[in-house]
């Protein structure tokens, strides 16, 4: 008998690429809120979504590095599978009505980020993504966590930089990061090779995130900087900033186990 969560399923199910949840995460956020043309926007809503007429253009990218684990915590004492770095685009939209974010693009750096991810509905890729860091030091190699502190990300695919950011802090935060702050939701999506059933995909519905146990440090905020870069197979750049917000950084922790189906599509 095969065991495991995910493919490949093996007579132990030690194999699985991706393991049983619950999956426990804690990160370092940078945040970079911008407005996009809501044109560019609107265009990456799936099927569900409206775009958000109160404040058209609303967006955020993301870079963030991540430490993971199971409820053993086996991962902490094997760094190289518990660790990895994402950067990803979210938008504002509605659904029926209610105020959402929804993922278009979205890069990752370890392959069971990748596939757990297009487990949950976000259409992961590979990418190389890269974090200033700080440390509880004083030195000219250690931006301030605090006023002061110049914090970058940057993401690379296929040899070719696709984004940089940057954010320079200047206080502590009142409210936090806001683009990026409603629920998000996503589409899940796995399509068939039977002849005749390309256009038939097995599975294709919206689906609404669901976290708990959810924690956050003091957040700091400050001038923000975006830049997107084109690259062949690439669309990201249409959802290029034509104004910026603020900048944000901070640590967040959260599980997953759950996932809500909001509709088949």
């Amino acid at each position: 008998m095969l065991h495991g969560y995910s493919l490949p399923r093996s007579p132990e199910g030690k194999a699985s690429l991706v393991p049983a949840p619950p999956w426990h995460y804690a990160g370092e956020f940078l945040v970079l809120e911008y407005w996009a043309d809501p044109a560019a926007v609107a265009a990456v809503l799936p099927p569900g979504l409206a775009p958000y007429g109160d404040d058209p253009g609303r967006s955020a990218a993301l870079f963030v590095d991540w430490q993971w684990c199971c409820d053993d915590g086996a991962e902490l004492d094997d760094p190289v599978r518990g660790q990895y770095r994402e950067c990803f685009i979210v938008v504002n939209a509605l659904l029926e009505g209610e105020l959402v974010t929804t993922c278009p693009y979205i890069w990752v750096d370890k392959d069971v980020a990748l596939v757990r991810g297009w487990i949950q509905g976000f259409p992961k890729k590979l990418g190389s993504i890269e974090l200033t860091r700080s440390f509880p030091l004083v030195s000219r190699a250690a931006p301030a966590a605090g006023p002061g502190g110049r914090f970058a990300g940057t993401l690379a695919a296929n040899e070719r930089r696709l984004a940089w950011g940057a954010v320079t802090l200047e206080r502590e935060s009142a409210t936090g990061p806001t683009h990026n702050d409603p629920p998000i939701v996503n589409v899940r999506h796995f399509p068939r090779l039977e002849a005749g059933r390309h256009d038939d995909p097995a599975v294709h519905e919206l689906v609404r995130a669901r976290s708990r146990d959810r924690s956050a440090s003091t957040i700091w905020e400050g001038s923000a900087e975006l830049e997107l870069y084109g690259a062949p197979h690439e669309e990201h750049t249409a959802l290029e900033p034509v104004r910026m917000g603020k900048g944000f950084r901070f640590s967040f922790a959260y599980t997953v186990d759950d996932l809500e189906t909001v509709r088949q599509l």
